[in-house]
């Protein structure tokens, strides 16, 4: 009779820790669901263009000269160059390419959209000097706006612009790091784990 007691109280226990383990284990589950879903509407917070300006400005003298008669005879054109140039750089994070992987908790940044420079040039001609054997054409205008974005170019690349831009970025995706962090989950990214915002800023290359 006792035996039969025993096995019971036996059986009851072996119940109530079933149902204990699946109740865990379906918390567990919930959690895990409920902190990957707060995590993908972080990195969609995150997902916009990060966007730097800046404003950069030169002066050129733009000059051509037709000869003829074994050049004896030349016709030549000048003008001065105002160039006054708007210049956005910025990512847009909606092109960001990640992996969650819920079982070990671990967030892949895969890759990260290159910047994207934009050059917004306002061309103003001064002292316009041609004449009717030699006047501005199109390919002129073509040649000069060609010639001023490739010296913005340039500027640009000696610029802290697109160091700057690299910063907003970087603070963006802290912006993950931070909510990783306080979850216990882990950021990787270029076969590291991101632990700050340096991290982001040895791997970020311009």
């Amino acid at each position: 009779m006792l035996r039969r007691i025993g096995i019971g109280i036996a059986v009851i226990i072996g119940i109530f820790l079933l149902f204990k383990y699946y109740d865990f284990k379906k918390n567990d589950d919930q959690d895990i669901s409920y902190n990957t879903n707060l995590i993908q509407q972080q990195i969609v917070n995150v997902g916009k263009l990060v966007v730097t300006e800046g404003h950069f400005s030169e002066v050129i003298t733009y000059k051509n000269q037709q000869k003829y008669l074994l050049d004896m005879l030349s016709f030549e054109k000048k003008a001065l160059v105002i160039v006054n140039a708007d210049v956005t750089v910025a990512y847009d994070l909606h092109k960001m390419k990640y992996d969650i992987d819920e079982k070990n908790k671990t967030i892949t940044i895969i890759s990260i959209p290159k910047e994207e420079i934009k050059i917004s040039p306002d061309i103003q001609f001064y002292n316009v000097e041609q004449s009717k054997l030699n006047p501005f054409t199109g390919d002129d205008y073509n040649k000069i706006n060609k010639s001023v974005k490739a010296n913005l170019a340039k500027k640009i690349e000696k610029s802290s612009l697109k160091a700057n831009a690299q910063n907003r970025l970087i603070s963006e995706l802290s912006k993950i790091l931070i909510l990783t962090n306080t979850m216990g989950w882990k950021l990787q990214y270029e076969g590291k784990v991101i632990e700050s915002e340096k991290d982001f800023g040895q791997q970020i290359k311009l």
